[in-house]
Order: C-alpha cells, then structure tokens, then sequence
C-alpha cells in the first residue's frame, strides 16, 4: 500500500511542476512509511546519515512544498514544535500525554458534527479538529 500511496505522491508533485530530488523523495517515503507524525527534526535525523549535506532546512522546504501540495497535513499542538501528517483525509487524533505519540483514529459519528454546529451556531463552518489526550499502552505499561 506504501508503494502506491508514494507514486500517487509523487505523480502529484509532478503534476503541479516539482522536481523530485533524492531528498525530496526520501522525505516523502519518511512519512508515508512512518506514521508517527514526526516533526521536521526527526526527519531530518532519520535521514541525515544517508544525505549528510541535507539541511534541516531543506526538510523544512519541503514539508512546505508537500503541504502546498495538498499531501501533508502540519498539526500544531501548543508550544510544540509542527508535526506532520501523511494522511490529509479527515481523521482525528489520540494524543499521548506522557510521551507524544499520535495515533490515528476515525470516528464516523462525529461526520455530522459540522452541519449540527451550523443549524445550532449560525456560523458557516468550514472545517473541525478533535484530540483525545490521554496516556498510550507503553507508557502505562512503565
């Protein structure tokens, strides 16, 4: 599944003119293959003995590019610093409090949230976030 999500990616970034460099492309595969919603520093820590000239700039570009893109999803959580999110379709997010694992989850009862904000608020909405924070099966384990 990994292999496709990563052509589809890249076909994207071809499409919208982007030329794919080797960084470029690992930090893609760094994120469809991690699931962690790592921040630009841990990406740039898994790769920086494979491309020893990469700057954390370089992965902070782009992560920027992936975002304008349409293919990251950048989480801001607090002072912390950005994670990013391979996956952009809606979904929402369990929060470890103890050691800062993010974890996926889809809930399909919380589809209408949106329009029942609308009918009860009057606002026009126009998107949701929804974190559960509590404490991951490791770090209860310890």
């Amino acid at each position: 599944m990994s292999e496709m999500q990563l052509e589809n990616a890249l076909d994207t970034l071809k499409k919208t003119g982007v030329r794919i460099t080797p960084q470029r492309h690992a930090i893609l595969e760094y994120l469809i293959e991690s699931m962690s919603h790592p921040t630009a520093d841990e990406i740039y820590k898994s790769l920086e003995s494979k491309f020893p000239n990469m700057s954390v700039a370089t992965v902070y570009n782009n992560l920027r590019v992936f975002k304008e893109s349409g293919l990251v999803q950048e989480l801001t959580y607090g002072d912390n610093a950005s994670r990013f999110d391979f996956i952009t379709s809606k979904h929402y997010h369990t929060i470890c409090q103890s050691c800062g694992k993010i974890v996926d989850f889809h809930y399909p009862g919380l589809d209408e949230i949106e329009k029942f904000t609308e009918h009860v608020t009057g606002f026009k909405v126009n998107s949701h976030r929804l974190e559960i924070y509590g404490v991951c099966p490791d770090c209860q384990s310890k």
